[in-house]
C-alpha cells in the first residue's frame, strides 16, 4: 500500500477510502479565489458499483489499493455461481450471480475475461470492450432499409436485448459494446 497525495489522482486509479475500494472515475483540481484548493472527484465503489461524489482537501493523502487482474476463462453457470478457470493453474473460481449481474449478459462459454481481485477478495470481472453475440430472435429484416436511422429490438443468445438496425436478422453475429450494451456492427466472421 502506498500513500499518495490527492493532487496525484488519475482516472482509473484505485484507492482505499472510508473502508472501501474506489476507482477514480473523474476528478477536478479546484483553486477558488478565496480559501484553500481542493480536489472534487467522482468515485466508483469496486464492491457495490455505487458512484459517489467526494471532495478532498488538497493536503490530504490516501492509500492506493493493490488490485490484481487475473486472466480467466468463463466455463459455465451452475445456477447460483459463474465458474471461471485460471488459465495457468487450472484452478476454478466461483463468483455468485449477484456479483456479475450486469456482466452476465455478455458472457459466453470459453470466453476470456479479467477477474479483478484485492488480496484474496474477488471484486468482479473486466469484460473486453466488445463481444460478438448471435441474434437469437428479432423481427424479420426489412428489404432495402439499410440506413434509415431507425431500429428494432433484438434478443441476443445471452438474453441481452439490443436496439439494432432494421436489416439485422436472427442468426446474424453482431459486435456489441460491453460498456453500454449498444450495437456496434456486424461481426466479421
Amino acid at each position: 500500500m502506498t500513500m499518495i497525495s490527492v493532487n496525484e489522482f488519475k482516472n482509473g486509479l484505485t484507492i482505499e477510502h472510508n473502508n472501501d475500494l474506489w476507482r477514480i472515475v473523474e476528478f477536478q483540481h479546484v483553486k477558488p479565489g478565496k480559501g484553500s484548493a481542493f480536489v472534487r472527484s467522482k468515485l466508483k465503489s469496486l464492491r457495490t458499483g455505487a458512484v459517489q461524489d467526494y471532495t478532498f482537501r488538497s493536503t490530504e493523502k490516501v492509500n492506493t489499493a493493490d488490485i490484481q487482474t487475473k486472466p480467466m476463462q468463463y466455463l459455465y453457470n451452475d445456477g447460483a455461481n459463474y465458474v471461471f478457470m485460471d488459465m495457468n493453474t487450472y484452478e476454478q473460481l466461483e463468483i455468485p450471480n449477484s456479483e456479475v449481474e450486469r456482466e452476465s449478459k455478455f458472457l459466453k462459454e470459453n470466453m476470456e475475461v479479467n477477474v479483478i481481485m484485492h488480496e484474496s477478495e474477488t471484486l468482479g470481472i473486466d469484460l473486453p470492450n466488445t463481444v460478438d453475440l448471435e441474434v437469437a430472435e428479432t423481427e424479420p429484416g426489412i428489404r432495402g432499409d439499410t440506413s434509415s436511422g431507425g431500429g428494432k429490438p433484438a434478443t441476443m443468445e445471452t438474453g441481452l436485448v439490443v436496439n439494432v438496425p432494421f436489416f439485422i436478422n436472427a442468426g446474424d453475429i453482431l459486435t456489441i459494446n460491453t460498456s453500454d450494451g449498444s450495437y456496434v456492427s456486424r461481426a466479421n466472421k
